[in-house]
C-alpha cells in the first residue's frame, strides 16, 4: 500500500508524557502560524508544563500546578487581532492563557459539606473532641456512604501518632470540599464561525456537567450524570440548539440537549469500557476495551461493530475541510493507526511507537497535519498528501463492498403477475 503521507517530524526522545485530550492546535498569535500546544504530565507528580511548538521548536513553557487533565483553545471575545485563548484543567481549576500569559483563574463550584462532620471538625477546632474519636465518628461517616472532605479523608489514612499534628495543622482552616475536572470541550456560543465566541464544557468527578460564560466565567447551566464522565462530544450553539454526547465510567453514553437538567435517560449501554468517543456528522463512533469499535446513530441504534487486532489506546477525528474529508483515527497498541470512513478501513498508519495522543489540523501554515505523541515520550508530525484519495472500500483484503449492498429489485407489475399465473395454469409437461 503507497503511504498517503510525509514525514514532516521525527523525534523519538521529546520526553513527552501527554494523551490526545492534552493536545491541541491553535493560531495563538493571529498571524497565520498556528502553533501545537501540549500539556505535559511530566513525571505524573511533578514537573507538569504547558508546552507550546512553533514548527517542531520548543517557543515556551508554563509550569502547572496540578495534573492537567484537558486543553482546548476557544475565543472569548470580539477584539482585534482575533487571538484565541488557551484554557488547560488542572484539579477543580480551569486556567486560561490569552497570549501566552496567565489571564484567569476559575475554580469549580464547591460541594455541600456533610453536617455533622462540619460540626466534629468545629469541635476539633475549639479542642473539644479528641483526635481519636474524631477518626472513628469520620470512619462511622465513611462506612455509612457519606461523601467526604479531602481533609477527612487524608486524616483516615494517617498513623495513630501522626493524627494530633495532623488535626493541629489544619483545624483552624475552613472546611472545603472541591470536585475535579474529567474532561473539557468547548461550545459556540451563538455564532457557527471559525472565530465565533465559545463556552467552556466542563464535566466533573462528582457525576456533574458545567457550562461556563466564556466573559463572566460563571456557570450557565449545570446538568448532573448518573455516572462520571469521561469522554464530551458537543455540537450546536449553546443560544440556539444543542446536543452533549457524554460517555460516563458506567459504560453508558447520554444524550443531553438544550434544556435537560439530567441525563438519566441514557441512549447507549455499552458492553465495555470506553477509551474513546468520537462524533462525525449524525454518528457516534465508540472505541472500547473489548478491542471493538462500534458505531451507533444518534438515536442510540447499533449500525454496526468491528472486532480490531490489538487494544485501542485513543481515538480522534480527521476533518480535512480542503477535501471535504471526515475519518475516524484509531491508535492501536500494535503500533498502527487505522483510520475508518464509515467502517471501511481506507488507511493503516504505521509508527514508531504505541500512539497515546493525536491531533489533526493546521499545524504551521499546512493544513493537513497529523501530530502523534507515544507512550515513549517520542513526537511525530506526518503531513497528508494532496494527491491522497481514500476510497470507500477495506484497505486490507475482504469481500467485495457490493456483498454488502442490496439488489434494487424492481415492483411486480400487474402484467408480470397475469403473466405468470397463465403460465402456472398452462405449464407444458414433461
Amino acid at each position: 500500500m503507497t503511504s498517503k503521507w510525509l514525514d514532516a517530524y521525527h523525534d523519538p526522545v521529546a520526553s513527552l508524557y501527554t494523551f490526545t485530550q492534552c493536545l491541541t492546535l491553535a493560531d495563538i498569535q493571529a498571524d497565520g502560524d498556528w502553533k501545537l500546544i501540549i500539556a505535559d504530565l511530566g513525571t505524573g507528580s511533578y514537573d507538569m508544563k504547558l508546552k507550546v511548538y512553533k514548527n517542531t521548536n520548543l517557543m515556551s513553557e508554563h509550569a502547572i500546578i496540578d495534573l492537567p487533565t484537558g486543553v482546548v483553545n476557544f475565543y472569548m471575545d470580539t477584539l482585534e487581532p482575533r487571538t484565541p485563548a488557551i484554557a488547560v484543567a488542572s484539579g477543580p481549576y480551569i486556567y486560561i492563557y490569552k497570549n501566552l500569559r496567565p489571564y484567569f483563574k476559575f475554580t469549580l463550584p464547591p460541594l455541600s459539606i456533610n453536617q455533622i462532620e462540619q460540626e466534629l471538625w468545629e469541635q476539633a477546632k475549639h479542642d473539644n473532641i479528641n483526635v481519636f474519636v474524631l477518626r472513628d465518628a469520620l470512619e462511622g461517616l465513611r462506612s455509612d456512604g457519606q461523601l467526604l472532605t479531602v481533609r477527612s479523608l487524608k486524616f483516615l489514612q494517617l498513623e495513630s501518632t501522626d493524627l494530633e499534628a495532623f488535626a493541629n495543622l489544619h483545624k483552624h482552616a475552613p472546611l472545603k470540599r472541591q470536585t475535579v475536572i474529567t474532561c473539557l470541550d468547548t461550545l459556540k456560543k451563538s455564532l457557527a464561525d471559525e472565530d465565533a465566541i465559545s463556552c467552556l464544557v466542563v464535566g466533573t468527578e462528582n457525576k456533574s456537567i458545567y457550562i461556563l460564560d466564556p466573559e463572566a466565567f460563571t456557570v450557565l447551566t449545570t446538568v448532573d450524570l448518573p455516572s462520571i464522565p469521561v469522554f464530551i462530544s458537543v455540537n450546536g450553539l449553546y443560544d440556539v440548539e444543542y446536543r452533549l454526547v457524554v460517555s460516563c465510567r458506567n459504560g453508558c453514553i447520554y444524550t443531553l440537549k438544550r434544556g435537560s437538567k439530567e441525563g438519566s435517560k441514557y441512549c447507549i449501554e455499552l458492553n465495555s469500557q470506553p477509551v474513546g468517543m468520537e462524533r462525525i456528522n449524525k454518528t457516534i463512533y465508540v472505541g472500547c476495551m473489548d478491542e471493538t469499535l462500534q458505531c451507533y446513530s444518534s438515536k442510540g441504534k447499533k449500525l454496526w461493530t468491528i472486532k480490531l487486532p490489538t487494544s485501542i489506546t485513543t481515538m480522534k477525528t480527521l476533518d480535512y475541510s480542503p477535501r471535504q474529508l471526515k475519518t475516524l483515527l484509531v491508535a492501536l497498541s500494535n503500533n498502527e493507526i487505522h483510520m475508518y470512513k464509515d467502517k471501511y478501513l481506507v488507511d493503516v498508519i504505521k509508527t514508531e511507537g504505541v500512539v497515546t495522543g493525536l491531533q489533526f489540523g493546521r499545524f504551521g501554515r499546512e493544513d493537513g497535519t497529523l501530530v502523534m505523541t507515544t507512550r515513549g515520550g517520542g513526537l511525530f508530525v506526518k503531513i497528508l498528501k494532496r494527491s491522497a484519495k481514500f476510497e470507500e472500500k477495506d484497505a486490507l483484503a475482504g469481500p467485495p463492498i457490493s456483498q454488502n449492498q442490496k439488489i434494487n429489485i424492481p415492483k411486480k407489475t400487474k402484467l408480470f403477475v397475469d403473466q405468470t399465473l397463465r403460465e402456472r395454469q398452462n405449464a407444458v409437461g414433461k
